[in-house]
């Protein structure tokens, strides 16, 4: 019986085990881990006693727990941009810059997620709405409060085919403010919350008063390429959209082709995440889902951006069915120039007159 009395007591200690085990923990990389962070914590388990007891009872074996906290790096998946909002504040217009025969140049200013940004907008003149076209700069190319050193030709061309055209000034250029950008995700967030804005106030009275909401177009230049491919991916309010010698839909490409360029260690970061998160960050794996036709443009000697890296995304775009027109430039480089430049404006004019109702 004495042999007997201890064998009982262990296997009730084990039922009492079994019964406590922690959840199974998702396999590494699987789609359930790469969603979820597990974070592992342990609490004792023991009932207090007053100071003056006496009681001699053995505390419980701390027990496991597990709590779930956002991966790391879930923010910037294409999956969790489609499932947030976007749209909070309003677009003012700061001070008229001028007012030509054509349109009026205004500096404007709005609020994305907590930072403040600006940009310029062109205003057709006359009565009427107009269509919205959104251009997006490349690395090092925005415009300035002081010097409106931005690509105004091109801003300019659309404007006066009577397109309300908006050239933001991206995060991390002054006088817009800097926020995380990994991946150019927040980008792509200002230019989400931008198009949100432009859909609820466009036709009202204030800044967008003049603006059609359903009709916007994107423009996207070099690293504004990268971000109009997210942009494409996460919403179907876009009904029109151009690439302009764009980087890639592939972010380990751009990560790596920018640091290269810039030694910037923000691209380093990049490119120590795992590889197996990229597909749920790059764009280039949901061509899919997009719904605007595409027009691409690119140089052939482009020594910035490859011109594979061009055919490339034309080839992926079709291959998913989509409305793609590709023109390649022979012999010009990365920014276009002269003739070739008067022959890009007039192509995409003819692009946006075709799928922006006016």
């Amino acid at each position: 019986m004495r042999r007997l009395i201890p064998m009982l007591m262990l296997a009730v200690l084990a039922c009492q085990w079994s019964s406590s085990a922690s959840p199974s923990i998702p396999t590494p990389f699987s789609s359930e881990y790469l969603s979820t962070a597990v974070a592992m914590t342990f609490e004792a388990q023991v009932t207090p006693t007053s100071p003056s007891s006496t009681s001699t009872a053995t505390p419980v074996s701390p027990t496991p727990t597990i709590t779930f906290t956002p991966a790391p790096y879930e923010h910037y998946t294409i999956d969790y941009l489609r499932q947030r909002s976007y749209g909070e504040g309003t677009i003012e217009i700061v001070k008229t810059i001028e007012v030509l025969d054509q349109f009026t140049r205004t500096l404007i200013r709005y609020s994305s997620d907590d930072l403040t940004l600006y940009g310029f907008m062109n205003i057709p003149a006359g009565d009427g709405t107009f269509p919205v076209i959104i251009m997006m700069h490349g690395l090092g190319d925005s415009g300035s409060f002081n010097s409106l050193n931005f690509r105004s030709d091109i801003v300019d061309a659309l404007t006066n085919e009577s397109y309300i055209v908006i050239h933001p000034i991206m995060r991390g250029y002054p006088p817009s403010d800097s926020g995380d950008n990994m991946f150019r995700v927040g980008m792509a967030v200002d230019m989400l919350n931008l198009m949100a804005l432009i859909k609820t106030q466009g036709g009202q009275m204030g800044a967008l008063e003049k603006a059609m909401p359903d009709q916007i177009g994107i423009l996207g230049q070099s690293l504004g390429g990268d971000v109009a491919l997210r942009v494409l991916t996460v919403s179907s309010d876009v009904k029109a959209a151009v690439l302009y010698s764009s980087l890639s839909g592939n972010e380990l490409k751009n990560s790596q082709q920018l640091y290269k360029i810039t030694v910037d260690p923000q691209f380093q970061n990049e490119l120590n995440v795992l590889p197996s998160l990229l597909p749920r960050i790059s764009p280039m794996y949901y061509y899919a889902d997009i719904t605007a036709p595409i027009q691409l443009h690119h140089g052939t000697i482009d020594e910035t951006v490859p011109v594979s890296w061009a055919k490339e995304t034309c080839s992926l775009l079709s291959a998913a069915g989509k409305n793609i027109d590709c023109i390649y430039y022979e012999g010009e480089d990365h920014v276009f120039d002269g003739e070739i430049k008067a022959q890009f404006i007039e192509n995409i004019i003819a692009f946006y007159n075709t799928y922006l109702s006016s």
